[in-house]
């Protein structure tokens, strides 16, 4: 069944503003994949953060083409039956989702993504974002960083300790 001319627009406003409000979008192929598939895609989306939504690539097109941030994107990659993913809080989140889904699910290919400045990403760029750690991974990896030269210095002033009351301890046992 065909879609009205009025849910056309509201759909185009909402994927506008979709991508307005994104730090980061990717557009997957999702050809060969079951609704239950989708199904388990969109709740591992939504765990993330993640919106996804499954819209014909003239429309994407047609809101992208409203949004001035993205007017110069390349659109080219868009074609075939894609599936987007959106987050507004994470600029690596909507790759990072498809990618892992896509680990599972070898019919699900990353095919191209916009930044939040409204610059296409191809293929590659794409894949690369998706091996980033996420930021909580960063943040775990900073504090980590931080906190190692005072874990060592603590453990060099514990051993001076333990040392020192094992020597008072086989002294003690001498006398």
């Amino acid at each position: 069944m065909a879609i009205t001319r009025d849910k056309k627009n509201t759909l185009v406003t909402e994927l506008a503003e979709l991508f307005a409000g994104a730090k980061g979008s990717v557009g997957a192929a999702y050809t060969g994949l079951s609704v239950a598939n989708m199904q388990e895609l969109r709740a591992s989306a939504r765990e993330a953060g993640v919106v996804i939504k499954v819209v014909k690539n003239r429309l994407v097109r047609v809101a992208l083409s409203q949004s001035e941030k993205f007017k110069a994107a390349d659109t080219s990659l868009l074609t075939g039956q894609l599936v987007y993913a959106f987050s507004s809080e994470d600029e690596v989140a909507p790759a990072q989702v498809l990618a892992g889904f896509a680990k599972k699910h070898p019919e699900l290919q990353l095919i191209a993504g916009f930044d939040g400045t409204g610059a296409s990403l191809d293929t590659a760029t794409v894949k690369a974002l998706a091996e980033l750690p996420t930021k909580d991974q960063l943040r775990g990896q900073l504090v980590s960083v931080i906190a190692a030269p005072l874990t060592q210095f603590l453990g060099v002033a514990n051993a001076a300790q333990r040392g020192f009351a094992q020597v008072l301890s086989q002294h003690a046992e001498q006398i």
